[in-house]
């Protein structure tokens, strides 16, 4: 079935077409119907199916039909809860890019920058918000923000929200909802928590679970390498070198991880740029925008990033670092292979984090497979590296310059019998 076969309104389609959507991705097969109908829906599906146009594409064309009817203003009737800003953007640029031939109001927000604009924004009124749990709460306490009316509750990547900490918030919202609305969980996991969440949270709910024994896309390509904890930086140099002209994701575990792979590359001459919790809100959308534009080709960043990265053309991901969360590894590779693209995976093992490979292997439920490196492979990369090269110039210079001062301090010694 293709989009052009749905009975959705002229403009969302358009904008269909547009985005260059033909056919639905599974997840958006099998939600797209029941949104339409207003039933509950708990949808679990891996990163990178396609899981926010699953809803925003529905949602998109009821409120659309509704505002044709009844144009309230300053009136929220769809409210998207995210757990990052970075995610909140992202889902942004969709809902966006899907109204614009429509006049729905998009509106985003989230905390670390000025609310101002975003409280001018909503005395404008919007029709859409998607925002950060923090700062919704905030403007809604000012009394900037109305959900009193709000028809449709979406929570995503629910399973990370849980992890944040926000399973208060998210009851504090519910609270504050209008009794019958429509409620869609999204969320990339599952377990009993989750469960027991979202069954208090939904009524009479449609669950759809996409390939549920294998939570990594069937799109993406992954793989293991057994490398040395030092000997990572020169292995992944040799990739970036060997693909320069893609899009490569680089995950690390920490902050201090990712200043220093960067300072790595930019000692063997690569150009990188990174993304994490240490950057203020606009040094992160600089970062992600010079990434999407193809400006920087390789970006390094830490978890607190993974789910929020939604960069078309990203061709591999790195995990540089194992993930101290297995789970946070399918957010990671999750990041390549989106919609109905391919994409590849490679993480660097060292001895140390075989237990936490385990854990991950143990989280999928079966073997990464691996790929080899030989004997000869392995020393040829760390030979060939900049680097290396780098230290072998500077031993040769060093000797030349000793073997200089040598001979001009015994010249006796340079004469011919």
């Amino acid at each position: 079935m293709k989009f052009e076969d749905y009975h959705f309104a002229k403009e969302i389609k358009q904008s269909l077409n547009e985005m260059n959507f033909k056919r639905p991705t599974d997840i958006q097969f099998k939600a797209i119907p029941s949104i339409l109908k207003g039933e509950d829906v708990l949808a679990i599906a891996q990163t990178g199916t396609g899981k926010t146009a699953a809803f925003a594409i529905p949602i998109l064309h009821k409120l659309h039909y509704a505002i044709q009817k009844n144009k309230e203003e300053n009136r929220i009737k769809c409210l998207v809860m995210v757990p990052t800003r970075e995610l909140a953007l992202q889902i942004t640029e969709v809902f966006t890019a899907l109204a614009v031939h429509t006049e729905l109001v998009i509106l985003c927000t989230f905390g670390g920058v000025s609310q101002d604009p975003q409280i001018e924004e909503l005395s404008f009124g919007i029709d859409v918000l998607i925002s950060t749990p923090g700062r919704m709460f905030d403007l809604r306490s000012q009394g900037h923000i109305d959900i009193s009316k709000v028809e449709i509750l979406v929570l995503d990547e629910a399973d990370h929200m849980l992890a944040l900490g926000f399973l208060q918030d998210i009851h504090d919202v519910v609270r504050h909802l209008p009794r019958k609305h429509q409620t869609l969980f999204f969320s990339a996991t599952i377990d009993e928590k989750i469960k027991e969440v979202a069954y208090s949270l939904v009524h009479n709910a449609i669950r759809i679970q996409i390939s549920p024994k294998d939570p990594v896309s069937k799109n993406v390509d992954h793989a293991v390498a057994f490398i040395e904890m030092d000997d990572k930086r020169f292995f992944l140099e040799r990739i970036i070198r060997e693909r320069a002209d893609e899009k490569i994701l680089v995950f690390v575990r920490t902050k201090v991880r990712a200043e220093r792979v960067q300072k790595a590359m930019e000692r063997v001459g690569i150009e990188t740029i990174t993304l994490h919790g240490d950057k203020n809100q606009e040094e992160r959308f600089e970062a992600l925008e010079n990434f999407k534009q193809g400006i920087k080709k390789v970006l390094i960043a830490t978890d607190l990033s993974a789910r929020g990265i939604d960069v078309a053309g990203v061709k591999l991901v790195i995990n540089y670092d194992l993930p101290d969360v297995a789970e946070n590894y399918v957010h990671r590779v999750g990041r390549t292979g989106r919609g109905v693209e391919k994409g590849q995976a490679l993480s660097f093992c060292s001895p140390e984090e075989k237990d936490v490979l385990t854990e991950i292997e143990s989280f999928l439920d079966k073997e990464i497979k691996v790929m080899q490196v030989s004997k000869s492979e392995y020393s040829m990369t760390k030979i060939l590296t900049n680097e290396a090269k780098n230290d072998w110039q500077k031993l040769i210079n060093d000797a030349a310059i000793e073997d200089a001062k040598w001979k001009s301090s015994h010249p006796k010694k340079n004469k011919k019998k």
